[in-house]
Parts: structure tokens; C-alpha cells; sequence
């Protein structure tokens, strides 16, 4: 054994020399499934490496002694606490000094590279001499931490730059994205990419031997981080992430291209630099959102639980947009699927969007058919007696829907579960007449299905926990994120966004432009425009679910909302709606009339527009449609897009003040009506600034 290392036990790290005097460190963080790096973590390994600087072996692999993964990154629950303390910086300086001791060894270092490999987990196998990648598909490297509100602080954001090239390197670290091996190897972010099986004898050999990058890496990772090039480049990356991002709501991006543009000087310069970078951004209200939403996103992920589902086939009734997308990303992710509706051309569309969505998915095409297997018309509706889950997505007509049921039941398995998939319609005025309520539910899919993370599993009185729990776990099985809500008229996410789109929708019969409107709502911080989104849902179901919603919530329908749409004018999918949309490389997108360059917004568009959202927030909460606050942020976040870096509705609330939105809104009532009036549950402790938030963090 080296020297000054016989003898000692450490904690989380494992000490091997091989018999070609390689020393392999394998990373096993003690009582977690998963490698993460906390404090200890660092302190241990950054000791081990002083005393291996004193003694080097011939070369040093790390590699994660986990089954799964390899790094995941820094430990977010002890990031989020040492902000509460204010000592962010004493941990970004610990983390920086321990990746480069390992960067400063006197022997050739490696990382060997197997599963995940995110954040602080690159940040390390960039302090390494090379890198290796296992081939297997669940080999992921990336720097996501833009995704909270900062950016790679470990040494990641000077040492990218500088063995890729700059381009390469910021679009990694601006976009969040991941990388497979074969694209990191393209990159030059890793050296090789072998057979898992390989992987530590690979890592042993490019240690004893080395290896010489291409000189076009060479001569990139040098050129384009001259102080010139700096210069020319950063303004062109500024135009990059201005197109997708306001720096006033996400400064993070545009933090580290300043930072990374005036910084120069050698390693310690760059590393300060950086460290004194991050530390503000980690105290800015995005990073703290952001991190707040990691954590709605890790408790929604936890309630499928670890029980198994038991659901195998997947029977889809409705092959309308919502039905076929359903059934095609059901297939898409390992269910057996049939898709039944009452004509065949209804399902044949279906199959032919699938395909679509089988391509775009599925990058092999060799494994395409496979998939595209696992979904098969099913005029008849056979399919139903071998379902382990049933999934109606028909009109959204309560007395159809019951009738389907009559049908349906009674053909069913005992252990299978029946789902619904509407938007509004209470479930009460569902369940009346089936045999075995207990396993009836809602399961309520957003559009697009393919890109919209939320599913909300409506309860009623009769369902079961066990009904609950299964769904769930369905609902991580298709790597969606499910949501517990009442079964009352709208559920969560549409009786929040239907107050929203019907202010509106009055602003526009009022002779406020479209694009003005849905402008006003992309810089409060929302995905799309409120117009835009209705014609996105399609006019035909904002009709449906207005009348629902809107003598539940007791609010006047405008008419571009009040009757059911012309003909081939329900918005996106037929073309035409508010706006006329036109086909682009990338789908469909609107084509949004010229506003007159003098013309200007009411002062009041935003309060008109977001205060209704936030005013039914507050009601739903009140009413239990959900069990808390948390879980209400989490919804609406990933049902709606609500602007992430303001943390939820709830948040939003919490942060400007209860008492200062109250007044705005009774302000708006004064002005406009009654439709302004405060909804019950202003005065919720759940809204004040110091509320607890137990639920995120355990």
C-alpha cells in the first residue's frame, strides 16, 4: 500500500493498488444509495489526497463503488442549509481545494466514468488527467446547475472552457443539457468510451500509458479563451441566452459568461473568481426558488413509493389528441398498449403521431419497431379484458363518459384500475354508478403529453390508498410527476390557469391585442402567453371547461370563450383559432399580428392577468384541493410552467407579501368588478413569509 495510507479507515472512500501500481479510489458514500458530495465527504477525500501527494502510486483511477451512477453532484439538502447559515462560500472553497489537489498530483489521474454523472461528479472528472466512459446508455455527464440558479462552482466553469473549447463548453453549461458518452467522446469531454466491463482496466491503462488529444481540441481549448476571443464571444452568447431567458429572471447564465469574459490569470485567479461568482448568485430569490423546486420535483418523485404498480397493459378508449398521445407515450416507455375510439381513422391518426413520436425518442432505428409494437389498434376494445389500467379520454361529457363505463366495467379483471382523463368534470358526477369506485380515479395528463411533466390522480371519496399508491408508481414508470388533488370542478391546474386565461380573454374582447397580452405574461415569467395558451388547449376545450369552471368559480364567460368554436377553428390543431398558425421545421407556432409601435399596455395587464392565479391559488389551498402549499407550488410549476425561478404561486405570495397582493386585488376589484374579489384564505398562515416548508426538505 502507498505510503502514509496502511492502515487507515476512511468513511467514504475506498483504497485499492492494483498490481500495475495503479491506485484505484473508489467514491461509496457511507448510508446513501446514491454519490453525492457533502462537507465530509470532501474533507476525507481532500486528506487522502495531501497524503497521496507526499507518496503518488504510477497512476490514480476514481471510480464510484456504487452499482448505480456515478457521482449525482453536490449534496442540494446541505447546499440549501449552509445558505441558510450564509456559509455557501466556505463550501464552494472546500470543494474547489479538493478538486485541485487531485488536479495537482504528481501521477497521471483518470476518472472512470459509469452511469450519472452530474454537477460536482463532472466537476471532479474534469480535475482528472482523462476520462473514461462506459458505452451503457445510462451514462450521462453533464453540468445542470444553471437549473439552480448557478452555476459550476467547483472548478467546472474554468475547466470546461479550457479542454473543449469555449463554444462547446458554454452551450453544456448555459443549456443544463447532458451529454451521452459517444457525444461527450465527440466533445472531447471524455478521452474513450468502452464496454462497462472494460471500464476500470481501460481507465488503468490510459493512466500507466496517456494519450494525446487532437490538436483541433488543443488549439480550440486555447484560442477561444485568449482575452480577444473572450471579447468577441461573450456579447454573441449573451444574444444565445437572451432569446430563451430575461437576465433579471434568471441571472445565472449571464453571470457566468461576464465572469468567464473578464477573468483571466492563472488557476487560482480563475478558481476566486468563480468561487466569488457563485457565492452572490446562491443568495439571489432565483437560486433559492430553484432549489426549492428541486425539491417539489424529488417529493413529487417519492410518492409513487416502492411498492410495485402491478400494471402491465394499458388500454387507452379515445384516440383524439390527448387519448393517442397517452397511448403512444405509455408505449414509448415499456407498456403494453391498445387504443380503441369509435372509427378507425380516429386511431389511425393516432398511429401515424406515434410514429412521430417513436423517431424523435428513439434514436436507434433499430429498436424502433420494438416499441412501435407495443401499441395496437384495438377497434373492437378487446384489449379491455386484459387491462391492468384503463384510461378514458373521450368527450368531455359526463353522461358519455358514464355510458363508456357500463360498458367497460364489467369486462374488466378484478385488480384493474379505471381512469379518467378529464380536464374538469367532478368526479362525483362520475363514480355514481360503478361497482368498484375503489378503483376508479382520475388521471389527468396535461398537452403536449409528451413534454408536460405533471399528472394530477384525482381522489374521491370512494378511491382507495391503494388505487392512489399504484397510479403513482405508474406515474414514475412513465417518468411523470403525480400530484394528489380533489376531485372538484377544475382539480388544481386548470381551476388556477381558468381565471387566468378568462381575465385574458376579456382584455382581448376589451381591444387589448393579443400579442400585448400574452407578452405582458412572458415577462411576469410564463412559458407562453395567456392567448396563446388557450389556443395551444384548443378553443373547443376552454369552452368545455368554462362551462364547468365558471359557475363553479362564479365568473362571466367573454365571448371568444362563450360558445362552442366554429369548424376548423379550435386553434393550433386545426390551424387557425385567435391567432392563424403556420407549420414550422419545429412543429406549429402563431403567427401574431404587428401591435402599432405607439401603442401602450394598460399599466394594470399584469396585475389583471396574474392576480386571478394567485387569487385562486389561495382558494384552493383554503379548500384542501391539495394537502398543502408545497404541493400546490409543485402543480402549477410543472402543470402550467409557472414561472419557476418565482417558486409557485404560494411562494410568489409569500415573497411580495399576502397584505401587498390583497390590496392590489381589492384595487383591481374597485376598477373592474366583482371577479377581483378576494376568494376565502387570505389570511393562511401558510402565506406568510415565515411559514414552514417542513415537507421539502425531509
Amino acid at each position: 500500500m502507498i505510503a502514509g495510507l496502511d492502515g487507515l479507515r476512511f468513511s467514504h472512500w475506498q483504497v485499492e493498488l492494483r498490481p500495475d501500481g495503479v491506485l484505484v479510489l473508489s467514491f461509496d458514500r457511507a448510508n446513501e444509495s446514491v454519490n453525492t458530495f457533502a462537507q465530509d465527504v470532501l474533507l476525507e477525500l481532500d486528506g487522502l489526497l495531501e497524503r497521496l501527494a507526499l507518496d503518488p502510486p504510477k497512476g490514480l483511477v476514481l471510480r464510484s463503488a456504487k452499482d448505480k451512477g456515478f457521482i449525482a453532484g453536490a449534496d442540494i439538502r446541505e447546499f440549501a442549509e449552509f445558505d441558510r447559515k450564509g456559509t455557501i462560500g466556505d463550501s464552494i472553497r472546500r470543494g474547489q481545494q479538493a478538486f485541485q489537489r487531485l488536479a495537482e498530483l504528481p501521477c497521471p489521474t483518470v476518472a472512470a466514468i459509469h452511469g450519472f454523472c452530474m454537477g460536482g461528479g463532472t466537476e471532479i472528472a474534469l480535475a482528472c488527467d482523462y476520462r473514461v466512459a462506459s458505452s451503457d446508455p445510462s451514462t450521462r455527464i453533464g453540468l445542470p446547475e444553471v437549473k439552480l440558479g448557478i452555476y459550476p462552482g467547483w472548478g467546472g466553469s474554468v475547466r470546461l472552457p479550457r479542454l473543449v473549447g469555449a463554444p462547446a463548453a458554454m452551450d453544456v453549461m448555459l443549456s443544463g443539457r447532458n451529454l451521452s458518452a459517444s457525444s461527450a467522446r465527440a466533445m472531447g469531454v471524455v478521452d474513450k468510451v468502452v464496454e462497462p466491463a472494460l471500464l476500470l482496466d481501460a481507465a488503468a491503462e490510459l493512466a500507466l500509458r496517456g494519450s494525446q488529444r487532437p490538436f483541433r481540441q488543443r488549439f480550440l481549448g486555447w484560442i477561444t479563451n485568449t482575452w480577444p476571443a473572450r471579447q468577441l464571444l461573450a456579447p454573441m452568447l449573451v444574444k444565445q441566452v437572451a432569446r430563451k431567458a430575461r437576465k433579471d429572471h434568471y441571472p445565472a447564465p449571464y453571470a457566468l459568461i461576464e465572469t468567464w469574459r473578464r477573468s483571466g490569470g492563472g488557476i487560482q485567479a480563475l478558481l476566486r473568481a468563480e468561487q466569488k461568482s457563485v457565492v452572490k448568485l446562491a443568495g439571489t430569490p432565483t437560486a433559492r426558488n430553484l432549489t426549492r423546486v428541486f425539491f417539489l420535483m424529488e417529493r413529487l418523485k417519492g410518492l409513487g413509493g416502492k411498492d410495485p404498480h402491478g400494471i402491465n397493459h394499458v388500454h387507452v378508449v379515445g384516440a383524439g389528441v390527448m387519448g393517442g398521445d397517452i397511448a403512444a407515450w405509455s408505449a414509448y416507455k415499456g407498456f403494453e398498449v391498445t387504443l380503441q375510439d369509435r372509427e378507425q381513422k380516429f386511431i389511425d391518426g393516432a398511429l401515424a403521431r406515434a410514429q412521430e413520436l417513436f423517431a424523435k425518442k428513439v434514436k436507434d432505428e433499430a429498436k424502433r419497431p420494438a416499441v412501435a409494437a407495443r401499441l395496437t389498434s384495438d377497434l373492437a376494445g378487446d384489449g379491455v379484458a386484459r387491462a391492468d389500467l384503463v384510461i378514458e379520454a373521450i368527450i368531455e361529457r359526463a353522461d358519455a363518459k358514464r355510458e363508456l363505463y357500463a360498458g367497460v366495467e364489467p369486462r374488466l379483471k378484478p385488480d384493474a384500475l379505471l381512469t379518467t382523463n378529464t380536464s374538469s368534470i367532478p368526479l362525483e358526477e362520475l363514480h355514481e354508478h360503478i361497482a368498484r369506485p375503489a378503483q376508479f380515479a382520475g388521471l389527468h395528463y396535461f398537452n403536449p403529453v409528451a413534454s408536460m411533466p405533471l399528472v394530477e390522480i384525482v381522489r374521491h371519496d370512494a378511491m382507495s390508498p391503494q388505487t392512489e399508491q399504484r397510479l403513482a408508481a405508474f406515474c414514475k414508470a412513465l417518468d411523470k410527476l403525480p400530484v394528489p388533488v380533489a376531485g372538484t370542478p377544475g382539480f388544481l391546474v386548470n381551476r388556477l390557469l381558468f381565471p387566468y386565461m378568462l381575465e385574458a380573454a376579456t382584455a382581448y374582447a376589451e381591444g387589448i391585442p393579443a400579442p400585448v397580452i400574452d407578452k405582458a405574461a412572458v415577462k411576469y415569467g410564463m412559458p407562453m402567453g395567456p392567448i396563446e395558451l388557450i389556443d395551444t388547449v384548443g378553443l373547443d376545450v376552454a369552452y368545455s371547461v368554462g362551462q364547468e369552471l365558471a359557475p363553479f368559480l362564479g365568473l362571466q364567460i367573454p365571448p371568444a370563450l362563450a360558445n362552442p368554436p366554429e369548424a376548423g377553428k379550435r386553434g393550433k390543431k386545426d390551424g387557425q383559432g385567435i391567432y392563424a398558425w403556420e407549420q414550422t421545421g419545429k412543429g406549429s407556432k402563431p403567427k401574431k399580428p404587428e401591435v402599432p409601435k405607439d401603442y401602450k399596455a394598460p399599466d394594470d395587464l399584469e396585475d389583471r392577468l396574474i392576480l386571478p392565479l394567485l387569487n385562486e391559488a389561495v382558494a384552493a389551498l383554503h379548500d384542501g384541493v391539495v394537502s398543502d402549499a408545497e404541493l400546490l407550488d409543485a402543480g402549477v410549476i410543472f402543470g402550467t410552467g409557472y414561472a419557476p425561478f418565482r417558486g409557485g404561486p404560494i411562494q410568489t405570495i409569500r415573497e411580495v407579501g399576502a397584505q401587498v397582493l390583497l390590496a392590489r386585488l381589492q384595487a383591481l376589484q374597485a376598477k373592474y368588478g366583482d371577479r377581483f374579489a378576494p376568494r376565502a384564505g387570505w389570511d393562511s398562515p401558510a402565506l406568510r413569509k415565515d411559514a414552514e416548508t417542513t415537507g421539502l426538505t425531509s
